[in-house]
């Protein structure tokens, strides 16, 4: 009787961390989303190249303090091969577009409205990256923008 306890206790744990090993190595999802200018982006299309995925949102102060490092990093990045995307959660695309004008942002933003590719990608808040390899496998994600992201994505 004493082993069925232990096992009734620790199977949920197992099945948890499998779980959460399985979910760091799911493929980029088939997901679509418009940019600024109404052009339709799949991010699963975008393998063979490693992808940052950046979700953010207009108000977010520490989503601002990423963007400037974003920005700073982007030529850098795109020279690298590097897919960046920044993804703006919920908002309507006019506040979106007069902030982009306003910060004079070199990346590509990608608009969900309606906040279904935050969800697939299990992001809890902004701001939030999510680092993709060149077959579009999850590797890392994280709040700030590492200093060796290329590392990172060469993994």
């Amino acid at each position: 009787m004493n082993n069925f306890r232990k096992f009734i206790v620790y199977l949920p744990l197992v099945l948890i961390l499998l779980v959460l090993s399985f979910r760091s190595s799911v493929l980029a999802a088939d997901i679509i989303l418009k940019d600024l200018h109404g052009q339709e982006v799949n991010l699963s299309s975008e393998n063979g190249k490693p992808t940052i995925l950046f979700f953010w949102t207009t108000w977010c102060h520490f989503c601002r303090n990423e963007i400037k490092a974003l920005n700073q990093n982007y030529e850098r990045m795109e020279n690298d091969g590097i897919n960046v995307f920044a993804i703006d959660i919920g908002e309507p695309k006019y506040r979106v577009e007069n902030f982009y004008e306003n910060n004079m942002l070199n990346f590509k933003v990608l608009l969900d409205e309606h906040g279904l590719a935050a969800d697939e990608y299990d992001v809890m808040g902004v701001p939030t990256y999510i680092f993709l390899d060149k077959s579009g496998k999850i590797i890392s994600r994280g709040n700030n923008l590492p200093q060796d992201y290329k590392a990172l994505l060469s993994k």
